[in-house]
């Protein structure tokens, strides 16, 4: 089990990281489309371009962060009824539905992704905008993101039997709200290392 919970610990780091990283790109997708309203509203000056540009960007925030959000226990659930339940039925809830749906999901949408971005970067697809972006750079989100899904899937998962069988302790049993979590994090993020 401690081999799976390294694997586990490393699959967390990566995501973590790059979620942090890319969750920074929310500021330049307000710039550039404060930019372009701006120009339009102003100048009457508009680019294709840098609007499929904001569309890319907020897909690579969603795909990219969508894993450390799962990681954070972020994501969307039913927590009214999730919490009525006992611990040990919640922890079942959570491998049943990764085991089922969670892990299925992806590697699905990886098979069929795989594909559909491979045609569209052989064709170097182009917008069919005036002034637009190459498409492949965003199909290729799809694979990337569900990749990094498959992966904190597969550490939640691991996370989840640990805890269930006394390995670890539960890393949500004292959880804070959502907002309360992330301005902690942003606090210790702030504050400098000694």
């Amino acid at each position: 089990m401690q081999a799976l919970l390294t694997v586990s610990r490393l699959i967390d780091a990566i995501n973590s990281r790059l979620g942090k990283w890319v969750s920074w790109l929310v500021v330049i997708v307000v710039i550039i489309s404060a930019g372009n309203a701006i120009s339009r509203k102003m100048f009457d000056l508009s680019s294709n371009a840098w609007l499929e540009l904001q569309w890319i960007m907020f897909s690579v925030i969603f795909m990219v962060c969508s894993p450390w959000t799962l990681m954070s226990n972020e994501h969307i659930r039913i927590d009214i009824v999730n919490s009525l339940f006992p611990r040990q039925v919640r922890n079942l809830i959570d491998v049943f539905g990764h085991v089922a749906f969670l892990l299925p999901l992806t590697i699905v949408m990886i098979v069929t992704g795989w594909p559909f971005f491979l045609a569209s970067f052989r064709l170097n697809e182009q917008s069919f905008n005036a002034g637009g972006l190459p498409q492949w750079p965003a199909k290729s989100l799809v694979v990337i993101g569900f990749t990094l899904l498959f992966f904190q899937g597969i550490s939640e998962l691991i996370k989840r039997i640990a805890v269930m069988t006394g390995s670890i302790p539960d890393p949500y049993e004292h959880s804070l709200h959502p907002a309360e979590a992330e301005a902690e994090r942003l606090l210790a993020d702030i504050k400098p290392e000694k």
